[in-house]
């Protein structure tokens, strides 16, 4: 089985058949997707799965994938050829899949669009166009939502945070990032299309994923690679939005003046180009932190970018070496995940962790999975949906500060699942 890859231009294949040019939207309907700014990746049905077995970097799963590679008109172009698809759990120990999609649509920076295909390309056409044609939502929409705190607020508050800040300020570590889990559930099912087509009105300059029935918008890029470019966005430093110019303003100011998130962002800019350097020839990042914007939030992030030495290292293997930055997980490391696992009493799943997708060159790109929420199968009736929004925590946090800021993450996802 090889893929085959090409420009998708129906009249060059004799296929009179109007093709979709928003590969997002096709990638909403068909349940898998990745799209950033001008770049985005679909893909339709499933060719294979291949195991990703996390500690190895991926090496065996990467391998597979260039096997599957086959012919190329657009040799050298990142996401053509066979491209896998993972949204991998927080737990960087379980072996994750990689889905590899019988069809992929890709569409790029220059406006060139691709199609790769196990088959016919001429039949690909025919399935991208019934795709695309869907109608979202395919049912009746959900009128009602009922939402459980799987952890009361106020124990979480008093006696995760609280307690995190104790230890921190006993000298057991720097900062942990600790989350809140919702189980929302509604009177319809949800069709995840029409989620991830609100989230790309509102959240116009988020990484946009669908994978396997994982959703969400995230703003931060945990790590991309084209050829040996490497680049990474990270986030860290939360303030909220207001609806008066004049205040919001003012609290973009206030969090790019705050010495408690700068120095919280601090710690993943410097962690982060420690892990990096060991696979590249030059790696940097801007010398200042800037304000990232979002609906509901305000951001610090910084870009960093590098060269990669050669060979260049797969995406995998600098996603499991990045995974989980101090800004989804703390430093020290070791320490920061045994207090998560202490306090939070959830299983993560796979937020916060790795979602991306790589080609059989090793290009690619993923997102950390924040902003997010985990669609299951329906439930005694309702639709259910797992959600959850972290915070990072350092000795001066204040809880109620914390916990509120966890409820402006949350809208993100919440204000996509039911509208008036």
């Amino acid at each position: 089985m090889k893929s085959t890859t090409v420009r998708l231009d129906p009249a060059a294949l004799g296929a009179p058949i109007d093709v979709p040019v928003d590969v997002a939207a096709l990638g909403a309907r068909s349940g898998l997707l990745w799209s950033r700014e001008d770049f985005a990746i679909a893909g339709i049905g499933e060719a294979t799965r291949l195991a990703v077995e996390r500690p190895t970097g991926g090496v065996a799963a990467q391998e597979a994938l260039a096997e599957l590679t086959g012919s190329n008109d657009l040799e050298g172009v990142p996401g053509t050829g066979a491209v896998g698809f993972g949204a991998f759990p927080f737990d960087r120990t379980v072996t994750a899949p990689l889905i590899v999609p019988e069809i992929v649509v890709g569409s790029g920076p220059d406006g060139s669009c691709w199609l790769t295909t196990f088959g016919d390309p001429v039949s690909a056409l025919e399935r991208i166009a019934a795709v695309a044609d869907r109608a979202v939502p395919a049912g009746p929409e959900p009128t009602s939502l009922h939402v459980t705190s799987v952890l009361p607020p106020e124990i979480w508050r008093d006696e995760v945070v609280g307690f995190a800040v104790d230890r921190i300020n006993a000298g057991e570590l720097s900062k942990v990032v600790l989350a809140r889990e919702l189980v929302v559930r509604t009177n319809h099912p949800v069709d995840t299309a029409l989620i991830v087509d609100r989230l790309r009105a509102s959240y116009p300059g988020a990484i946009i994923f669908s994978i396997d029935g994982f959703v969400g918008a995230s703003p931060e890029l945990l790590v991309s690679r084209a050829d040996d470019v490497v680049r990474a966005h990270p986030l860290a430093g939360t303030a909220p939005r207001a609806t008066d110019p004049v205040r919001d303003a003012e609290l973009a100011a206030g969090l790019l003046a705050s010495d408690k998130d700068r120095w919280e962002h601090r710690i993943t800019i410097e962690w982060l180009l420690k892990n990096l350097l060991p696979f590249c020839s030059y790696v940097d990042a801007e010398p200042e932190p800037s304000i990232v914007t979002l609906a509901n939030v305000h951001h610090l992030g910084t870009l960093v970018e590098g060269r990669l030495s050669g060979p260049a290292a797969s995406v995998l293997e600098l996603v499991e070496t990045l995974h989980p930055t101090p800004a989804v997980g703390g430093d020290p490391q070791d320490r920061a995940l045994g207090l998560i696992e202490a306090l939070e009493r959830a299983d993560r799943g796979r937020y916060a962790g790795p979602a991306g997708w790589v080609d059989g060159a090793g290009n690619g790109a993923f997102a950390v999975s924040v902003r997010s929420a985990q669609f299951g199968r329906e439930v005694a009736g309702p639709s259910e949906a797992h959600v959850f929004a972290g915070v990072g925590v350092v000795g001066d946090s204040d809880p109620a500060s914390e916990l509120a800021e966890t409820r402006s993450k949350f809208q993100a996802i919440l204000g996509a699942l039911l509208r008036p």
